[in-house]
């Protein structure tokens, strides 16, 4: 059973995890270094414990203790108590949602790994967003997706603004970094996948089509900005396009995401 620890000082050092969440190079410099991230919200810590993260503390306002308490009850971590305008203070946000929990990061898995038995896989490109990476990673385990591959310089599913987007979707959702990013399509390829991105290239078909009767799918989806590399445009199998109208070009990558991982699922 977690010890229920009431706090008073927004300086007390045992807080420290929590402090200054709206930070976003601290919060990098300071998960990094400690091997931890945060989980927000009584739904997202629960899936946080059932994913079998070790848990660090907790950080809660005492109306959500009775509604974890199963959680609680799960592991010997301190809970630290305290009241929602403390809350506020040390984390800088208003913490609507009542709960936190620090937790420990886990070793990546390889890529062989996260592929083994995976049939439909999403593929992120410098996808920087932490919130547009938190939707992805909904959209692909809502809509059945086995798997999920980051290119390095992709936003951390972890940071607690993906965790809390993707609803917990990060914990249940098989993912991992990929190492060899200039070969990675290719590589795919050969493990089995027809690799197809979304991109407005000339010659994209629509996603119906680009997808129809494939067995292994690698959805590969691009930055933001300037959408998918020239190398990975090119090397990728398909290119595919979302059918659009009113002369607008295209969609954010989020809702993209979820319009060609529903199409995908389907085909």
């Amino acid at each position: 059973m977690a010890e229920l620890v009431e706090i008073a000082a927004a300086d007390d050092t045992r807080l420290a995890d929590y402090r200054d969440l709206r930070d976003v190079q601290l919060r990098k410099h300071l998960e990094a270094e400690h091997g931890l991230f945060l989980a927000e919200g009584a739904k997202v810590v629960r899936r946080a414990i059932e994913g079998g993260f070790p848990v660090r503390s907790f950080l809660m306002a005492p109306r959500w203790l009775d509604g974890l308490a199963d959680v609680l009850a799960t592991t010997d971590a301190p809970c630290y108590v305290v009241s929602e305008a403390l809350a506020e203070e040390v984390t800088g946000f208003h913490v609507h949602r009542g709960a936190l929990a620090s937790l420990v990061r886990r070793p990546l898995p390889s890529v062989a790994d996260v592929l083994d038995g995976a049939r439909s896989v999403v593929v992120l490109e410098e996808i920087v967003d932490h919130t547009n990476v938190g939707a992805i990673f909904r959209s692909a385990a809502a809509l059945g997706f086995d798997a999920a591959l980051l290119a390095p310089r992709s936003a951390d599913p972890l940071y607690r603004r993906s965790v809390k987007v993707a609803m917990g979707a990060v914990f249940s959702l098989p993912w991992t970094r990929l190492t060899e990013w200039r070969d990675a399509l290719p590589a795919l390829t050969a493990a089995g996948f027809t690799t197809v991105a979304l991109t407005l290239a000339d010659d994209s078909a629509p996603i119906e089509e680009a997808v129809a009767g494939l067995d292994k799918v690698a959805l590969v989806l691009g930055s933001e900005g300037h959408g998918l590399s020239a190398r990975w445009e090119q090397a990728a199998d398909r290119r595919a396009i979302i059918p659009m109208a009113a002369e607008i070009d295209s969609l954010n990558v989020a809702a993209a995401s979820a319009v060609a991982c529903y199409v995908t699922a389907r085909r």
